[in-house]
């Protein structure tokens, strides 16, 4: 009953700013930003890195979902409708990441009035995989992302939605595209040379979300992990007793804990399977602040390479 109420009061609040926004933009003339620059929504830290760095000098791009904060079912803060109200594109991943189409993100589009036309899928083209297990057999993984080669649709994406909302610049959004795209394409090979050096019986993925899926269907990886996806239940004896089966049967040389998650589970799972954890987080849904280690999905995908080949070589 709580989490209606919550929800009917966010709904009512997104309506009344809608509302207002509205006024202000049709008085203004919807014009946009400082130095004419393209106003530009990010459903998440990815996805607004990447419109960053294609867009470059010509776009402001607002984020919805903070670091730290699950993207699966936010709230839209004030700042975040007045922002909507008035972009000039609106990006989300797709994938469930936002929670669907009856989810937090597109209530928020419908709330404010949005075109359509405006509003575009970052994972377009991206063939869904699936989380499986019961109640989630036909829920879609949202972390397609962690797989560079879906990063780079992404990106194409990101780069053909910039063009379509603002095709005077279409050299420029092109140019600086391509040339992300072609950093992004070399991680990949990165991807495949060193994943592909560790010996099969190795190449085990054991983490605390099943948020690798792609990945490691990708670099034909075996996953483990204590939670399909992160729910209230986390951890549970169940889950935990799976994974130490799983662990003592295929001896992965190390766990992987998500920056964002709880890491009790884990710990339980290595003291019971006697697995190491690797000594540094792995990360899934976000990147971090500006200035921390890992604030763009370059260095994400990097680092998590880095991460993966240094824990599972023996």
């Amino acid at each position: 009953m709580k989490k209606f109420i919550l929800a009917a009061v966010v709904l009512l609040s997104m309506l009344l700013l809608a509302a207002c926004g509205g006024e202000k933009a049709s008085e203004s003339g919807a014009e946009k930003g400082d130095d004419d620059k393209l106003q530009v929504i990010a459903s998440f830290t990815i996805l607004k890195d990447m419109v960053e760095q294609i867009g470059g000098d010509h776009v402001d791009v607002h984020n919805l979902v903070p670091t730290g904060t699950d993207p699966h079912e936010y709230e839209p803060l004030p700042e975040d409708i007045k922002n909507a109200t008035d972009a000039d594109l609106l990006l989300y991943n797709g994938m469930n990441l936002e929670g669907g189409e009856d989810g937090w993100f597109f209530k928020m589009i419908d709330a404010v009035g949005q075109d359509e036309s405006n509003v575009f899928a970052a994972s377009e083209g991206v063939e869904p995989m699936y989380i499986g297990g019961g109640e989630h057999d036909k829920e879609q993984n949202p972390h397609d992302f962690i797989d560079p080669d879906n990063g780079i649709k992404m990106a194409e994406n990101v780069r053909d939605a910039l063009i379509a909302v603002d095709p005077d610049r279409e050299d420029v959004y092109q140019k600086q595209g391509d040339d992300y795209i072609d950093r992004l394409q070399k991680i990949e090979q990165d991807y495949g040379e060193k994943l592909g050096d560790i010996p099969a019986e190795d190449r085990i993925l054991v983490t605390s979300e099943r948020a690798y899926q792609y990945l490691a269907d990708h670099y034909n990886m075996k996953e483990g992990f204590v939670y399909e996806i992160d729910t209230e239940e986390n951890g549970t004896p169940e889950q935990i007793k799976d994974l130490v089966s799983f662990i003592e049967k295929n001896d992965p040389p190390a766990l992987f804990v998500e920056s964002n998650v709880d890491e009790r589970p884990m710990e339980t799972v290595s003291d019971e399977s006697g697995a190491p954890i690797y000594d540094k987080p792995i990360y899934s849904d976000e990147i971090g602040e500006q200035g921390e280690e890992v604030d763009t999905y370059v260095k994400y995908l990097n680092y998590n390479l880095d991460i993966l080949h240094d824990g599972l070589s023996r």
